[in-house]
């Protein structure tokens, strides 16, 4: 096992018979998570890169089974913020010393391309990186956004899987997902994509074809969760992902992608009270406070566990640079683009 660390601190590479392996065996777990610290330090700096984040609207025309913001979701309060309200959030992010603001919804197709294109400008005029995750769109839209101004685009493909996919996703297709990724590589985006750990029905191997996917693609930032049944799901009654496990996971894509931008989830605190913490020490490198203000924190519930949810932007703001400071670290003060200093 510590051959196989080595090698992986050392290349960058490793097969699917040996992630496996490594997410199998557990008396290593925090020889990895050394691994992953020190490859994070070597390529990407002690800095934290804070990204501040704006949750527009929780409605989505998608129905995919583990979301609570699901379109058969009967028991949520839908709400969707003006382009005014996304606006004066971001100026007030830039308040707070956010130097990138992340654009999150639903699949909510009443923002269209005249509006969101309008909305990028008007925050690109703040001087900030722009990050929008707002689903599967057209290759013409993304270029639109581009167009604009967008600098990042955050689309986790959730399983590599195709089966899974397609059975906990219905009415999409992976394919058509997968061609979403390569539309925004080609296009000049930093590429944002991540997976769910835990999914009912996935196996080591999948994960490991995950964290291989995300090789293959090059990705600029990589986002892992552990899976959590929410019980508004049609998946309310599964068992939760493992935290150890999801752990596992982002440091072992630490070590294949060493200078990738990798976020300590909100997810990995729903279920480890330190699980932002241990993951920036287990090779993560960015946190995205959510800088949504209101009734509407509460209201963006796409598992249960949510934290934060009663808490001021400006209390996120310091509470979490004070975790930060704690252990060893600074939040960085750049605009947080990923370094290539290998290519």
């Amino acid at each position: 096992m510590l051959r196989l660390l080595e090698k992986a601190e050392q290349t960058h590479q490793l097969t699917k018979e040996e992630i496996v392996e490594l997410l199998s065996e557990e008396n290593y777990d925090e020889a990895l998570f050394a691994s992953a610290d020190r490859v994070r330090r070597s390529f990407v700096g002690d800095g934290v890169h804070l990204r501040g984040l704006i949750e527009f609207s929780n409605i989505c025309k998608q129905n995919c089974l583990y979301c609570g913001l699901r379109r058969d979701n009967k028991k949520i309060r839908r709400y969707r913020l003006t382009s005014q309200e996304i606006i004066d959030f971001a100026a007030k992010a830039v308040q707070y010393g956010y130097k990138t603001v992340v654009l999150q919804s639903g699949e909510d197709d009443s923002y269209d391309v005249d509006t969101m294109t309008t909305i990028i400008r008007q925050l690109k005029e703040m001087e900030l990186a722009v990050t929008l995750s707002l689903g599967e769109k057209s290759r013409a839209d993304y270029a639109a956004y581009k167009a604009a101004g967008a600098d990042r685009y955050l689309l986790r493909i959730e399983t590599s899987d195709r089966e899974l996919y397609e059975k906990l996703d219905p009415g999409q297709s992976w394919d058509n997902r997968y061609r979403c990724l390569l539309d925004l590589k080609e296009l000049g985006f930093e590429l944002g994509t991540g997976c769910l750990v835990g999914l009912p029905g996935q196996s080591l191997e999948s994960i490991a074809d995950d964290i291989l996917l995300f090789a293959k693609l090059d990705a600029d930032m990589v986002g892992i969760g552990p899976f959590i049944a929410n019980p508004d799901t049609p998946l309310a009654q599964a068992e939760n992902g493992a935290f150890a496990l999801s752990r596992k996971v982002m440091a072992l894509t630490r070590l294949l992608l060493p200078e990738a931008n990798i976020p300590a989830t909100t997810a990995m605190e729903a279920l480890h009270p330190q699980g932002r913490i241990l993951a920036l020490q287990s090779g993560a490198n960015v946190v995205m406070p959510n800088v949504t203000e209101g009734e509407y924190r509460k209201m963006y519930l796409l598992y249960p566990g949510k934290i934060c949810l009663n808490d001021t932007p400006a209390h996120c703001r310091g509470c979490i640079t004070g975790k930060i400071n704690g252990i060893g670290r600074h939040v960085a003060t750049d605009f947080g683009f990923r370094n290539k200093k290998n290519k």
